[in-house]
C-alpha cells in the first residue's frame, strides 16, 4: 500500500507534513510518499533530524519531486488546470493511475474538490461530492457532511450526503442503521429556509427506497448527544459548525487549564483528578479523529485542515490506511450501486408485450 501525501499542501508545510510522516512512518504498514519539492523538503530535514535526505528517516518514507505549489488564494479551477506539475495535481495523478491508494493534502480546499471531481471522477450518479469529517460525540462518533466543500447545495445534494454518510458508516464502523439528520434551527419539519425545508421533504419521501435512516431535524446543540450518528447539511453552515466546535475544543482546554492552575489548593486537586481530565481532553482533541474523507469519487481522498500541525498529519495517515484497508471507497461504489439499481426498477416503466 502506499499513501500519497501532499508535501505541499496547508498552512505549516513542509514542516508540518514531514514531521507527521515520520511520526507516522513507524505505525504504518504503508509505505509514505510526500509530494513537493525534493530540495526545499530536503532542506528543512537537515534543518529538523540533521539527516540528508528524508529516506534515511525510515525505510517506508519517499519523495516524488513536483516543482510548483497551489497557494490558499489561488482560484480552484485555475489551478488545477494550469499547474501541472504541482504537488496536488501531480498527486492526483499518481491517485488515478494506480500508483498510490490514498492521497491526503491540507491545501486549498475548492482546489482538491475541483481535482478530485476532474481528475479522479465522482462515483456514478453522485451529483457532488462532500467532505464527511469525524467529530467527537456522547460515547461514540459524529460525521459530519458536508464539512466545507459545496457552499451551495440542492435539496438532492443532501439527500445523496445522506445516502453516502449511511452507507459509510455502516460500512467502515459497522453500523447497522446509523441515525442521520439534517442540521437545522429547530426540529419541527417546517423550520429552516428553503433548502432545509426541501431537503427535509425530500429525504422523508426517499428515505426507505434509498436505505437511509433519517431521523428528522436536528439542533446544532443536540448533534453530540450520542442519539445522532450523521449530520447532513450544505458545506457552508458545516464549514462554520466544525469551526465553531473546534473552537469552542480549544476555549474549554484553554479556560479549563487556566482553573487548574489559579492556586495551590485547585493544583492540588487537579492532582487525583488529572487521569479523568486526560481521558476528557482525549476525547475532545479533534486531532486524533483525522482529517475529512472525500465521499463520492472513485478513489480515496483525505482533506486534512489547512492549519494542521505534525500530529493532525500523523494521525490523518493513521486513518488514511484504515480507510484503504476497510476498502471504504470500493464498498461505497459497490452499494450505491445497488440503490441506484433497486430505485431505477422501481421506477421505471413497465415493459410492454
Amino acid at each position: 500500500m502506499r499513501i500519497l501525501l501532499d508535501a505541499m499542501g496547508g498552512d505549516n508545510a513542509p514542516e508540518a507534513t514531514i514531521r507527521g510522516a515520520v511520526k507516522a512512518a513507524s505505525r504504518v504498514e504503508a509505505e509514505i510518499l510526500l509530494i513537493g519539492n525534493t530540495d526545499i523538503i530536503n532542506q528543512k530535514v537537515r534543518e529538523i533530524y540533521g539527516k540528508d535526505t528524508l529516506e534515511e528517516m525510515a525505510p517506508n518514507l519517499k519523495v516524488h519531486h513536483a516543482t510548483e505549489t497551489i497557494e490558499m488564494e489561488d482560484i480552484p479551477t485555475h489551478a488545477i488546470k494550469r499547474k501541472k506539475d504541482s504537488s496536488m495535481v501531480v498527486g492526483f495523478n499518481l491517485l488515478k493511475q494506480g500508483e498510490g491508494d490514498v492521497f491526503i493534502s491540507a491545501g486549498n480546499s475548492g482546489a482538491l474538490l475541483t481535482g478530485a471531481t476532474l481528475l479522479v471522477g465522482r462515483i456514478k450518479g453522485i451529483d457532488r461530492p462532500a467532505l464527511a469529517g469525524i467529530l467527537p460525540a456522547y460515547k461514540g462518533r459524529l460525521l459530519l457532511i458536508d464539512a466545507g466543500s459545496n457552499t451551495n447545495c440542492k435539496p438532492i445534494n443532501l439527500l445523496q450526503f445522506a445516502q453516502m454518510s449511511s452507507i459509510y458508516l455502516k460500512n467502515t464502523f459497522g453500523m447497522e442503521s446509523p441515525r442521520i439528520g439534517l442540521l437545522n434551527i429547530g426540529t419541527e419539519e417546517t423550520k429552516g429556509n428553503e433548502l432545509t425545508k426541501e431537503a427535509y421533504q425530500l429525504l422523508k419521501e426517499k428515505a426507505e427506497e434509498c436505505q437511509i435512516n433519517f431521523v428528522g431535524n436536528v439542533e446544532g446543540r443536540d448533534a453530540f448527544s450520542g442519539k445522532i450518528d450523521a449530520i447532513v447539511t450544505d458545506g457552508f453552515t458545516g464549514n462554520i459548525f466544525l469551526k465553531t466546535v473546534e473552537g469552542m475544543g480549544k476555549f474549554i482546554k484553554k479556560a479549563l487549564t487556566e482553573s487548574l492552575k489559579k492556586n495551590v489548593l485547585s493544583m492540588l486537586g487537579s492532582v487525583t483528578a488529572m487521569p479523568a481530565i486526560k481521558r476528557f481532553a482525549k476525547t475532545m482533541d479533534y486531532k486524533e479523529y483525522g482529517g475529512a474523507l472525500f465521499l463520492g469519487v472513485k478513489k480515496p481522498v483525505v482533506k486534512a485542515h489547512g492549519s494542521s500541525d505534525e500530529k493532525l498529519f500523523e494521525y490523518t495517515i493513521l486513518q488514511a490506511e484504515q480507510f484503504v484497508k476497510n476498502k471504504a471507497v470500493d464498498r461505497m461504489i459497490e452499494e450505491f450501486e445497488k440503490i441506484q439499481k433497486t430505485v431505477g426498477e422501481e421506477t421505471a416503466e413497465p415493459a410492454k408485450e
